[in-house]
């Protein structure tokens, strides 16, 4: 006979002439360690207190008291590509990486998700008997696959974790989050007449999660990840946190960015004799800024110290909850950014970052009128560069950047059982990259990376376990060789008889790559790189530039692709949910959709036909797309069909001119783009014409909220109506007509918001 399973003791006819044998699980041993990676986003590398700034960090502070602070650690320039590192210790290009996973380009270096060639830390250490947990932002799997219609095989569920609560995109509404539990989407379990806010959920879920497996199996360690979605834009807080910082910024980003940076003279987390570089081109003197452009650029400031404080409180909350546990003191708590801080919100900064992408700049007079909603849930914003280059002081450059401001960010470690106490609270200056977290954790869990997994043959971890560091504040780098790419921009870091150079290349797209030019710092004594050796040293850069041609065929970052945001608008390809015909067709129930999953209406004219059975007096939403701050609802109230097309609070609203019959029904939406940045609606009930409107301005990108059908997710579009506002007839099917693919201004402007929005 075949059994199912493996057995290895003997089967006579009876029990007493047969021998058992159980096959045990794996279990890592009774002195295994928890192991806890919080993951910010956008963070730069003065923006925690206890790495300079005066925003009020305690909980982070507290762990480097009681850890060790890294000064000189490094990520990649982006998100996706920097969790695809720290969640296998492989070089992001070789997993498949190189950007944001939102697109896939064809080639081994751009997949859109992590290559099943790299098991995840989450996969190896389950397979070694941890539980294991993600809550918060993924963005590791391509997001025309992350609707509830899958496939689900680059969901956290399948890349090692038994549970996930969160959001798969790159960013979401703190207030109104796009959430997922497990493998499906669910609505958040509160709103803002109940004080929700998304960090502290994911804290909720997350101890619940890890009490369910200490209830039950005290002796199982456990992995968390947690990804907040913070720093990230939309930056919004709970308003006594908002109300915490009036005033604080005042002074201006030149003021702040001064005192920050003798701040970390101070604390020894930049070597003495580091130079603060100049303001970036693009950032004004603060002085020289009108009053409403400094009010508003304060504001948006004060609202990312208070969702940064807010996230910390999170933070305090996990440590606390692990602490009443017993746990925190078996626990190696690492605490991270993903990238610098952003350059995303332009010179000005943005109230809603929509409007930059349908042409729409706002200097401080346009936003005045709006102060107050900064920061809340009436907002969408993101601070100015000034204010992104103070949080990477003392660098230059920002997010998406190979120089320091890009990469060089924050890292604290925090294990009691690791670290000796006697060397609690210090600094280490080594240079350390982030996919060389996971081969430390290997190294002091006793793990061996598996050679196979699932059956498919692995990756080797390229990362370098630096733990010898964690007892000894001079031992030597492990890591002293590590390049950088991220759109044609490239860079490399190498160590030579204990000094680090690096060489720099800021691509311009579409430059020439074999001429454009290089510049050359020498790292040990100019963290900033403000003393360009170029030209001084032409034959070290040489050097150093052909090592990184090197580096880039060892770890796959061949062919360089200076393309990005245009690859968001490739769709209606083979496999993939748009179809050729651009006809979409939904009937309800259905979970909300992702943007990239859904009908794209942005930039294009199309039909939209609802059929309905109703009584006279029923009510709801047909079809809503985006958020109270902008979007378009279409739904029936009073009898009569009714568009709402939100521009930015803007509304613009089409009711019928005759009222919907009782019973069976079928209801027209038509938007057309017109000459500009104008447009028009009009609505037919039953085949006859029922009124129309124009809209001055048709946005070619609505909002990074995707639709929902039959009711309006998240917060109301309309203010008509009380969100959900759901349908109480029966709506039988909506089918939405694409009359035309999008224009190339229209392409490059979803392409672009969605690049941002990362």
């Amino acid at each position: 006979m075949t059994r199912a399973s493996r057995f290895e003791g003997t089967i006579g006819r009876s029990v007493a002439d047969s021998e058992a044998w159980f096959d045990d699980p794996p279990h890592p041993g009774d002195e295994a360690p928890n192991v806890v990676m919080v993951l910010l986003d956008d963070t730069g590398f003065a923006q925690f207190g206890c790495y300079g700034s005066d925003i009020d960090t305690p909980n982070v502070d507290a762990l480097a008291a009681g850890g060790l602070q890294f000064t000189n650690f490094h990520v990649t320039p982006l998100c996706s590509p920097t969790r695809a590192s720290l969640l296998t210790g492989r070089s992001q290009h070789a997993v498949g990486m190189r950007a944001v996973s939102n697109f896939r380009t064809g080639f081994p270096n751009q997949l859109g998700h992590i290559s099943n060639h790299a098991a995840t830390v989450a996969e190896v250490l389950r397979s070694e008997g941890y539980s294991t947990y993600c809550v918060g932002k993924w963005h590791l799997a391509p997001m025309e696959q992350c609707s509830a219609a899958g496939p689900h095989d680059q969901w956290p569920l399948a890349r090692g974790f038994d549970r996930f609560y969160g959001f798969l995109e790159g960013e979401t509404d703190q207030f109104h989050p796009e959430l997922v539990c497990d493998n499906h989407p669910i609505e958040p379990p509160g709103g803002l007449d109940d004080g929700y806010h998304v960090s502290e959920d994911m804290v909720d879920q997350l101890m619940k999660m890890i009490s369910d497996s200490k209830g039950v199996r005290p002796d199982r360690p456990f992995f968390a990840y947690v990804p907040f979605g913070a720093t990230h834009a939309p930056h919004q807080a709970p308003e006594s946190y908002l109300q915490k910082y009036r005033g604080k910024y005042d002074e201006g980003w030149d003021v702040v960015r001064q005192r920050w940076y003798e701040r970390q003279l101070e604390l020894g987390v930049i070597p003495a004799g580091t130079e603060l570089a100049p303001r970036n081109p693009g950032v004004d003197a603060w002085d020289d800024l009108p009053e409403n452009q400094q009010k508003i650029g304060a504001r948006l400031q004060e609202a990312f110290a208070a969702f940064l404080d807010h996230t910390d409180d999170q933070i305090g909350r996990l440590v606390e909850g692990l602490r009443s546990m017993g746990e925190l003191d078996n626990t190696v708590f690492v605490v991270l950014a993903d990238n610098g801080a952003s350059q995303e919100g332009g010179p000005f900064g943005v109230m809603h970052e929509m409007k930059f992408f349908n042409g729409i700049f706002e200097d401080g007079d346009a936003m005045i009128d709006q102060l107050d909603d900064i920061g809340g849930p009436h907002s969408h914003t993101n601070y100015p560069w000034g204010w992104a280059q103070c949080g990477n002081s003392p660098f230059k450059w920002y997010k998406q950047n190979t120089h320091e401001g890009g990469v060089h960010v924050p890292m604290i470690i925090h294990a009691p059982g690791t670290i000796d106490a006697a060397n609690a609270g210090e600094l280490r200056d080594q240079f350390v990259n982030v996919s060389d977290i996971v081969p430390t954790l290997y190294d002091l869990i006793g793990v061996t990376p598996p050679e196979t997994y699932n059956g498919l043959e692995q990756l080797p971890v390229t990362g370098h376990s630096f733990a010898a560091v964690f007892g000894d504040a001079d031992a030597p780098a492990a890591n002293t060789l590590q390049y950088f790419e991220m759109g044609g921009s490239r860079a490399l870091v190498h160590e030579v008889y204990g000094l680090a150079w690096k060489a720099v290349c800021k691509h311009s797209k579409d430059a020439d790559y074999d001429t454009e030019p290089w510049e050359l710092y020498r790292l040990s004594d100019d963290w900033s790189e403000c003393n360009d050796l170029a030209a001084a040293e032409p034959d070290r850069l040489a050097a150093l530039i052909e090592l990184w041609w090197q580096e880039a065929e060892r770890h796959g970052v061949l062919p360089l692709d200076d393309r990005m945001f245009e690859l968001f608008g490739a769709r209606f390809r083979d496999n993939s949910p748009h179809p050729a015909d651009m006809r979409y067709v939904y009937r309800p129930p259905m979970s909300p959709m992702p943007g990239q999953a859904s009908a794209a209406i942005g930039g294009k004219s199309f039909d939209l036909t609802a059929r309905v059975t109703r009584a006279a007096g029923d009510e709801g939403v047909i079809y809503a797309t985006g958020t109270e701050n902008s979007g378009v609802s279409i739904f029936i109230q009073n009898d009569k069909l009714v568009v709402d097309y939100n521009a930015f609070d803007k509304h613009t609203i089409l009711e019928s001119d005759v009222d919907i019959p009782a019973g069976d029904a079928t209801l027209v939406v038509k938007l057309r783009r017109r000459a500009g940045k104008a447009g028009e609606m009009s609505v037919v009930i039953d085949g006859t014409p029922a009124g129309s409107a124009d809209l001055a301005l048709f946005m070619r990108m609505m909002s990074s909220v995707g639709p929902s059908v039959a009711y309006d997710h998240g917060s109301a579009v309309s203010q008509r109506y009380a969100a959900p506002f759901p349908f109480r007839g029966t709506l039988h099917e909506v089918e939405i007509q694409l009359l035309s693919r999008q224009d190339a201004e229209s392409r490059d402007a979803e392409a672009a918001s969605e690049m941002s929005r990362q």
